[in-house]
């Protein structure tokens, strides 16, 4: 069979095949999953060149949406985002009222090249020597940078009114490609209700926002699983803030900073929000999402079990019998509770909670990957979440990890879902 190939011209703004021709329609609220396959797009330079005409027709459609002022669910490596065009403020508007945001809470601006950076920066802003730096050695992928922004250009409900502006490329090929030929950069928060666990799959979209988005492009799981991360390079000490941990880790931001800045004395720091500083003014005025509201909440209510980090003077650890009880008693006392757990996939809890033999108790075990391996964790934690709120669990209970490389991210995702915290001696 010819394998076909499709190329997108900038110039014309309309992409060139043999089967498919370009033609704007008018959407209505049926929500459509479009199947793209990620494999069958490569990048020449920063033109998309894709294999599959079902792929590039899903695209298409949804290029037709983003030009209508709609907004469109689409595949990122971290999780799936709800776009819209980031510059024009009436289709950004709609993400607001699709997802039910609050409007102080800032969105992240993704563009598809280096060129279309430079679009949406100030007129004569020269990107620091730190910036050009991680965009070499993190862009495309999980990591978003915090620019000064120019109101007349980025609208100010993409900043909340901030001075700052949060731009990332992403790396999937489905988003990447979905922006470059929408020759358009594309405003894009998770593709969830406000609150909600983030989507790393189509279907989870699909089951929150079912009649609010017309366009769904499936492009199979997230890789990462969790947002990117957001730094914040702009200060006069050259310190890199992490305003949220994510799919690029501490650890890789500190060894690019040895690698790559070893002629800097003092050489730079890696900083994170409420780990190695707090800035009250930045919380209640967020630069960047997810710092100000409580994100990723199931509907059933969520405790974080604190087996690892020390209990701090006036705290003692709690004996899991005792804790289980607590369960019991704020249970429905006419049928079994049924209790979801997220902990490693070598963890002693459920053997510990087995070993209670509690009868009207029903464990809803899902392994979150090995305590060795943090980033399984991270691709796991949200879709969890997900299956245990399907599940129609009572109540979810998540065992610590170390907080340490997308193990950091992790705990940062999980504190904010947990509407309380319990040490517990198992």
């Amino acid at each position: 069979m010819q394998r076909l190939k499709f190329f997108w011209d900038r110039r014309s703004s309309h992409i060139f095949s043999p089967l498919v021709t370009t033609r704007r329609k008018t959407m209505a609220f049926t929500t459509h999953m479009l199947k793209c396959c990620p494999a069958s797009v490569a990048f020449d330079a920063d033109r998309p060149i894709i294999t599959s005409s079902e792929t590039l027709q899903a695209l298409n459609r949804a290029v037709e949406a983003l030009h209508a002022g709609q907004t469109v669910a689409f595949p990122t490596e971290t999780v799936y985002g709800l776009g819209a065009l980031a510059l024009e403020p009436d289709a950004a508007l709609r993400i607001f009222s699709t997802k039910g945001r609050p409007p102080d809470n800032p969105l992240i601006v993704h563009v598809s090249s280096r060129d279309m950076l430079l679009r949406i920066l100030p007129k004569g802003y020269t990107i620091s020597r730190t910036y050009e730096t991680l965009i070499k050695r993190f862009w495309p992928g999980p990591l978003t940078l915090l620019f000064p922004t120019d109101p007349s250009i980025v609208p100010p409900i993409i900043t909340a009114g901030q001075p700052t502006v949060a731009v990332r490329m992403p790396s999937h090929p489905i988003a990447r490609a979905l922006i470059a030929i929408a020759d358009a950069p594309v405003a894009a928060p998770s593709a969830n209700s406000s609150g909600r666990p983030s989507p790393t799959k189509a279907e989870h979209v699909f089951n929150d926002l079912q009649g609010k988005v017309g366009i769904i492009l499936d492009g199979g799981p997230c890789g990462v699983g969790l947002e990117s991360t957001v730094v914040d390079g702009l200060h006069e000490d050259k310190n890199l803030r992490v305003l949220r941990p994510g799919g690029v880790t501490v650890e890789d931001l500190e060894r690019v900073i040895r690698e790559d800045f070893a002629d800097v004395k003092p050489p730079s720091k890696v900083l994170v929000h409420r780990r190695d500083y707090r800035d009250e003014a930045i919380e209640q005025a967020p630069t960047t999402p997810g710092m100000k509201y409580r994100h990723y909440s199931p509907s059933a209510p969520v405790t974080l079990l604190l087996t690892r980090s020390t209990p701090p003077t006036a705290s003692q650890r709690v004996p899991l019998s005792v804790f289980v009880d607590s369960l019991r008693t704020s249970a429905d006392s006419e049928r079994a509770c049924r209790i979801g757990v997220l902990c490693p996939s070598d963890s002693l809890l459920p053997k510990k909670l087995s070993s209670l033999g509690v009868p009207d108790i029903e464990w809803v075990i899902h392994p979150l990957g090995p305590v060795a391996e943090p980033a399984v964790s991270a691709q796991r934690l949200f879709d969890e979440l997900l299956a245990l709120d399907s599940a129609k669990v009572d109540h979810i209970v998540i065992e610590e990890i170390q907080e340490e490389r997308e193990g950091l991210a992790v705990m940062n995702r999980v504190k904010k879902a947990a509407g309380n915290s319990v040490w517990i001696e198992i």
